[in-house]
């Protein structure tokens, strides 16, 4: 079988990895396939954006995932009045020594959790891209490297509630997924209530990786064997949103290695030294659907019509024995 890449033993990893999801599932119930898919996010080194209305959990997962790793967090919430040096910083005069000296912002954490992201202004939102993108920060001609690891998992609410903003096309580029939370099932909203009772269970939550292991593990997922017949697969996914009659944008090129590199992760999570066509199916649409642009609807209000045009292009697209 022809491969694109080697493959080292996965098996010291494979616990980290259950000890994280079990951790997350103590505090954020019924929702296996959203912690799943930002451990995916987590491996593959990118960053998530988690979309629903409020009060079904969406900031909950953020702060599991960060009390689970022993890192660097914050919390950045997003309002209208937000500006830019609040997120990455400002330079500020120093009158005892004459200098100018640059105060690092928040974002300057190895997980930063931006709350409610559409409240603020796109001016705002566009301060995170060299961020999120280049893993950096540029400020009065000076570049500043942010630690690793480095992850922004960021919350919307739906774009026809009161006060949100559209997210920049770019700005959507650079999450490798975006997710839907729901609603929770009766069952496990009945055990939220009583779990609730005596304050907030994920203040109460350890971490179980340190950020070392993380930079291992994310390590680890880029060495998941592909077959080549998987990497044809994928491009031929990503080609034909590009020719579809219905989409006025397709996906980008880094939308395609996301994909791929997602796909990897997922493997890896399943305990898997090679990818899988299902890995690619599972992924397609939380991290091709964001990256694409419907004929006729605005950017935020086509999230159901795109998510049905990629399951359609995917469904259609033969799958590589």
């Amino acid at each position: 079988m022809a491969t694109t890449n080697d493959v080292t033993d996965t098996t010291d990893f494979t616990g980290l990895l259950d000890k994280l999801e079990e951790n997350m599932c103590q505090v954020v119930l019924g929702k296996r396939d959203v912690i799943r898919h930002c451990i995916v996010a987590l491996l593959t080194g990118e960053h998530v954006l988690l979309e629903d209305v409020p009060g079904v959990g969406k900031t909950l997962v953020g702060r599991a995932i960060a009390r689970s790793i022993a890192g660097d967090f914050c919390r950045l919430q997003f309002t209208p009045d937000l500006l830019p040096s609040d997120i990455i910083g400002s330079t500020v005069f120093n009158s005892n020594t004459s200098e100018f000296l640059f105060q690092k912002g928040p974002v300057f954490s190895n997980l930063v959790l931006a709350d409610e992201i559409n409240r603020a202004p796109p001016r705002t939102q566009s301060a995170l891209l060299e961020a999120m993108g280049d893993r950096q920060v540029s400020v009065d001609g000076t570049t500043y490297p942010l630690p690793t690891p480095f992850m922004v998992i960021a919350t919307q609410n739906p774009f026809e509630f009161e006060g949100t903003y559209s997210l920049p096309e770019s700005q959507l580029d650079r999450f490798l997924l975006r997710i839907s939370m729901g609603y929770p099932d009766e069952g496990f909203e009945r055990e939220l209530l009583t779990s609730h009772r005596e304050g907030e269970p994920v203040e109460h939550l350890q971490a179980v990786l340190t950020s070392d292991d993380v930079l291992q593990l994310q390590k680890q997922a880029r060495q998941i064997r592909v077959d080549d017949t998987l990497t044809d697969y994928i491009l031929a996914i990503v080609n034909a949103t590009r020719n579809n009659d219905a989409l006025h944008v397709g996906v980008s090129s880094r939308g395609a290695i996301s994909l791929y590199r997602a796909s990897q992760s997922l493997a890896m999570l399943e305990k898997r030294k090679y990818v899988i066509p299902d890995d690619v199916k599972q992924l397609a649409v939380s991290a091709l659907a964001h990256r694409v642009m419907a004929k006729g609807f605005m950017q935020g209000t086509q999230r159901e019509m795109v998510e049905g045009i990629i399951s359609d292009i995917v469904s259609t697209i033969p799958v590589p024995a």
